[in-house]
């Protein structure tokens, strides 16, 4: 099974579980009349709309590349996590608005003993579905399905709470932990949505990842050629699971194009095999001038100017500056 059919049977998976829960939930409140149990039901019908949105997302970052999207179609996954935050985000700021109500009049909770037996049932389906969905999200580099089980995981903890409040009903007949608890619910599901907003939007501007970056980085230190003299305008973008980079390497200017290319080549492979997604790399070769002489660490090289001084030691706070490095910059 290919990854792409894996991340749309989980998907899938995902789905299903989302609505039959709904139903559970949404029948808990009938019997209990409870504004927590609402508050769960509401946050679930949520969980609906974004694993419907995050299953077609699945798809269609599968599809391969065409004229109309030369890099793929992976930057769906952002804006499925974006539609997803948003939704939470106007579900928990409903939720606030309606526990408020509830605070200032409360009603009676009714059956609270099945409202506990049910949520706690979905909250442990929740809890093992979200951490499929999240281990396999993050093992396949899905920001989609790591998205949907994190939401998932947030639906268990509201069924937690919201089970909570109803013993606390049922133990001091006090009925504001009710709608005490569903205004904690409104709150956190209101924080929860904006950071899946905020992640979203870094996906689509291509914020750097820096985790993603310094791994680049530090495979070419590994490997490093004394004719790689010097890499600097490193640069990295997420396309759903897969990875864009282009960089500038400094080599030697009496190199033959032929040579060139064999090194090229040789860096683009050597990333590839470093992480287990399609890695699309674009490397634009430099010629070196005496400049980078005290910095290079060609042996026997035809043309030195300068001895060598010492060597630049790559890392993320040099290698991605659109310069060259240079005599004086520490290494």
């Amino acid at each position: 099974m290919t990854s792409s059919q894996t991340k749309y049977r989980l998907g899938l998976l995902s789905l299903v579980v989302s609505i039959g829960l709904v139903a559970v939930k949404f029948y808990a409140y009938h019997l209990t009349r409870s504004q927590a149990v609402l508050t769960d039901a509401l946050e679930s019908i949520i969980n609906v709309a974004t694993s419907g949105f995050a299953l077609y997302s699945l798809y269609l970052s599968s599809l391969p590349k065409d004229e109309n999207h030369p890099y793929g179609h992976g930057k769906i996954e952002n804006l499925s996590l974006g539609f997803e935050g948003g939704l939470i985000f106007m579900a928990g700021a409903f939720i606030l608005y309606s526990a408020s109500g509830h605070f200032l009049h409360p009603h009676p909770v009714a059956r609270p003993d099945w409202g506990v037996a049910l949520l706690a049932s979905t909250a442990v389906v929740n809890l093992a579905v979200g951490l499929l969905l999240v281990r396999n999200g993050k093992r396949l580099k899905s920001v989609a399905l790591v998205g949907d089980g994190q939401h998932l995981y947030i639906d268990a903890l509201t069924s937690i709470v919201s089970s909570g409040a109803l013993v606390l009903v049922a133990a001091t007949g006090i009925v504001r932990f009710d709608s005490g608890a569903a205004l904690l619910l409104g709150g956190f599901i209101l924080v929860n949505g904006g950071r899946m907003l905020r992640r979203a939007v870094s996906g689509l501007m291509d914020e750097t990842d820096t985790a993603v970056v310094a791994e680049v980085i530090a495979e070419l230190q590994v490997q490093r050629r004394a004719s790689w003299i010097d890499v600097h305008n490193l640069r990295v973008q997420r396309y759903g699971a897969n990875l864009h980079i282009d960089c500038h390497m400094q080599m030697p200017y009496y190199f033959t194009l032929e040579q060139v290319h064999t090194e090229l080549h040789d860096i683009e492979e050597l990333i590839r095999a470093r992480f287990a997604v399609e890695v699309e790399m674009f490397v634009h070769a430099d010629p070196c001038t005496f400049a980078a002489c005290s910095l290079c660490l060609m042996p026997a090289c035809p043309v030195r100017q300068f001895p060598l001084r010492h060597e630049v030691t790559w890392t993320v706070q040099n290698a991605v500056k659109n310069e060259r490095h240079h005599l004086g910059q520490s290494a």
